[in-house]
């Protein structure tokens, strides 16, 4: 008896439909969310796990990196600035503290927990409406226009159609089942950053561990010099550092250590004496090939393992460390990046451009981590140098009722790796949320609406477009 050639359907597809259909509840995709409803688009919100964040939750991610330029100015306000002071004002974060490594003037400590129920918060205040443990199966695009996505839950197969659709999966899943092209990794080879498990540890000596950073402060590494990461030190409520160097490195010729990262990068989180551990490196895969993200997650767990062992045996301040918990989703940096109306580049970062069409500003510096070998790439920037992310990167050619929001927008490998982090991803989302309501109440695609619109509608929320000049 010969096999079937495709799975009979035995019920009708249920048929939902809304303005706004957001696919991803990331940092960038809840904010999209939020946005939308707020200015009174009939909004949906979808999710695989059973919570929002993302990169910040499911992947482990943390602090938040940052909210400031290089010279401590805000570049981000609006709806993420909101997030944060929410959380401060319930004790979940202690808000913008010093980054003691100096990589940025600041950082934005959390509870992950507390975030998750943050974020739910304010979509339910928003009006949207939140749909979890929903994959994206597959977009249906009539007369070049996406119609609706095939999505798949405990419900079976449903159909969700809308207006306007907002990718904010990270990956592109909407953006490529509809058809749009795209690009991956580096160019030369198509390698992407790797990925990262990050580790979660508590009751951890921050005493101890300062003091440890004090009396070795060339077994660190502080990107703006010991002086002024020490000067940080003793001031900052939460403790970040680039540590434990020489012991890492007889570790690694001993046989203890096979992961290719050349120092222990740490964040004290919202909780004191709670960690998070961003060292595993997980390299030549690819975070769309489902074999390949298995593999990955096995092999981050067996680093972290390694890095916990590492820890309690040679770091001051962890001989006591209990391990909480690895992420439950192993950390993505790079995917798949769609070929928008522009792709944004290295020379738009460094100089600082501001585009007419800007939805955001950043500040976060070129930060490559190898994709093969060891070390990370970083191209600081010259004092106060604030870019911006045109609206253009974020649409397609081929879709006209597509916004793609998050980081699998168009940008070359080298662009990537500045705007990816958490607060510009945010503020991205903000405004992906906010162009997608006004394009239901003005009856037009994104392309087609008038950016003095968006641009008053941002603002008057908040949110931060013009760049302060350099000194």
């Amino acid at each position: 008896m010969s096999a079937p050639t495709s799975l009979p359907i035995t019920a009708p597809l249920r048929t939902d439909s809304y303005d706004v259909i957001v696919a991803g509840g990331g940092p960038s995709g809840a904010m999209a969310a939020i946005a939308a409803a707020r200015q009174g688009a009939r909004t949906l919100l979808i999710e695989q796990h059973g919570f929002l964040g993302g990169s910040l939750t499911a992947m482990g991610v943390g602090p938040m990196m940052s909210f400031h330029d290089n010279l401590r100015r805000q570049i981000i306000g609006g709806l993420p600035q909101e997030l944060i002071d929410r959380m401060v004002k319930k004790g979940s974060s202690p808000g913008h503290v010093d980054d003691v490594i100096t990589y940025c003037a600041t950082v934005t400590p959390f509870d992950s927990e507390a975030l998750k129920m943050e974020l739910e918060t304010m979509i339910e205040e928003a009006g949207a409406d939140l749909l979890y443990h929903t994959l994206v199966v597959d977009a249906a695009v009539v007369d070049g226009r996406l119609t609706h996505l095939l999505v798949a839950n405990k419900a079976g197969l449903t159909q969700l159609k809308a207006s306007v659709f907002i990718d904010a999966s990270g990956d592109g899943d909407v953006a490529v089942r509809a058809g749009v092209p795209f690009a991956k990794g580096r160019e030369q080879d198509g390698l992407t950053q790797p990925m990262t498990m990050n580790l979660k540890v508590g009751n951890v000596d921050t005493d101890l561990l300062r003091r440890y950073a004090r009396e070795n402060p060339n077994d660190c590494e502080f990107d703006a010099g010991a002086a002024e990461g020490l000067r940080r030190l003793e001031t900052s409520p939460r403790v970040s550092l680039k540590a434990f160097i020489g012991p890492l490195r007889r570790a690694r010729e001993a046989g203890e250590i096979s992961t290719p990262r050349e120092f222990i990068l740490l964040f004290e989180t919202g909780t004191p004496g709670v960690f998070i551990l961003n060292v595993s490196r997980i390299q030549g895969l690819d975070g769309t090939n489902p074999y390949d993200l298995s593999k990955a997650e096995t092999i981050g767990r067996r680093q972290c393992a390694e890095i916990f062992r590492f820890l309690k045996k040679h770091a001051p301040g962890f001989e006591h460390a209990i391990r909480m918990d690895t992420s439950a989703q192993v950390g993505v940096r790079e995917t798949r990046r769609i070929q928008g109306l522009y792709t944004l580049n290295q020379d738009d970062i460094l100089n600082g451009v501001q585009f007419p069409d800007a939805l955001c500003l950043g500040g976060y510096p070129i930060d490559i981590h190898a994709p093969s070998g060891e070390g990370t790439a970083t191209r600081f920037f010259k004092p106060g140098t604030q870019y911006s992310i045109p609206l253009r990167c974020l649409l397609t050619g081929q879709v006209p009722n597509l916004l793609v929001g998050g980081r699998c927008l168009s940008a070359t490998h080298e662009a990537l790796a500045a705007i990816r982090v958490t607060p510009q991803m945010m503020a991205l989302g903000q405004g992906t949320g906010t162009v997608a309501a006004l394009c239901i109440r003005h009856q037009c695609d994104p392309h087609q609406l008038e950016f003095r619109l968006v641009r008053e509608a941002l603002i008057a929320n908040g949110a931060l477009l013009d760049a302060a000049p350099n000194p």
